[in-house]
């Protein structure tokens, strides 16, 4: 493996996985902000009325986004093992010099 494969590799792992934990972050994030306002106008500082809206929309969030999130996954990963498996290839063939 070169550089230039070695450097593709990561960038696309870390754009898979930015897609990936997109939806989670962006759920949390929301739910997050709904539920501080409310906690605010209505001064009530209890811990599972945080907790537990943030576990629902992360459950929500795996359960309508879940396919897609494996479905890019395995893709990512059927991509990695080509390229690994082409690397390979190009490493045992004979050079002529």
């Amino acid at each position: 493996m070169n550089g230039e494969s070695l450097l593709t590799l990561w960038r696309d792992a870390l754009a898979v996985t930015a897609q990936v934990t997109a939806p989670f972050l962006l759920a949390m994030l929301a739910v997050g902000l709904v539920v501080a306002v409310l906690q605010a106008a209505t001064q009530l500082q209890e811990s599972v009325l945080s907790f537990a809206p943030k576990l629902v929309a992360a459950l929500l969030v795996a359960w309508l986004a879940g396919h897609w999130m494996l479905e890019r996954l395995q893709r990512y990963a059927v991509a990695s093992f080509a390229r690994a498996a082409e690397n390979a290839r190009e490493q045992q063939e004979p050079r002529s010099w």
